[in-house]
């Protein structure tokens, strides 16, 4: 195992595994090889193997399994902003829809360039994009995209799109999201927005902004998302 100073020897373990996933060695979902056969191929005692196995599942991107071995987490299929919102009764159990208003290859403004790690500047893929249930608007988002990640989407037919951004970017364009953050702010509803969502100008919105990160902790999304502060919910369980 190669030498990685001023880290000990099981943090430089982990570091060396994180970079066999970030480059696809194992890909999300997959299992890891034997605890025995890892330690004897990195050089190591297996207790070293066991602690750095042990900061990667602290990280997030492993998980152990009991009776089947240790995997790479799948990550996050969907995690729906829709999960912030309630829309009445009849919203309850209905598939949502999306309709992508527009796409545009463009320079990243000063604001998603600092949320997605660029310079001012650099080509981002922007997509407008409604959710829908049972054929009413309900949230409206900006999406924010690495151009030189998904430049597979700059010309694909958006309406063949899934609801379902997540996988899709895995099929598409091999970034897998591994985990997002999520802030929750309040707003009002500008006038175009307020048409998309067919509410009134100045309508009260919760505002979730997200950063969504890939295997090796890269933001590759920025996303925020619009709705109607009245259907907004948050629970939170403390234990």
């Amino acid at each position: 195992m190669a030498e990685h100073p001023g880290l000990a020897r099981y943090a430089a373990l982990a570091a060396a595994l994180r970079h066999r996933v970030v480059r696809g060695e194992w890909l999300p979902g997959t299992a890891l090889p034997a605890e025995q056969a890892l330690a004897a191929e990195h050089g190591v005692a297996l207790g070293t193997l066991r602690r750095a196995l042990e900061l990667l599942v602290e990280q997030g991107l492993i998980e152990r399994i009991h009776g089947k071995g240790t995997f790479v987490r799948s990550g996050i299929a969907g995690a729906s902003m829709l999960r912030f919102f309630r829309f009445g009764e009849g919203a309850a159990g209905q598939e949502p829809a999306s309709r992508i208003l527009s796409r545009q290859a463009m320079a990243a403004p000063a604001e998603a360039a600092c949320a997605l790690g660029l310079a001012p500047g650099e080509p981002v893929l922007r997509l407008h994009r409604l959710r829908l249930i049972d054929g009413e608007p309900c949230l409206l988002e900006h999406i924010w995209l690495p151009l030189d990640r998904f430049a597979a989407l700059a010309e694909d037919d958006t309406a063949a799109w899934p609801p379902l951004l997540y996988p899709f970017y895995a099929s598409r364009c091999g970034v897998h999201v591994q985990r997002a953050v999520d802030d929750i702010g309040f707003g009002v509803l500008s006038a175009p927005q307020a048409r998309s969502l067919g509410l009134a100008a100045g309508h009260p919105c919760a505002v979730v902004t997200r950063r969504a990160m890939d295997l090796a902790g890269r933001c590759v999304e920025w996303r925020v998302t619009r709705g109607d502060a009245h259907a907004f919910h948050y629970t939170v369980t403390l234990t």
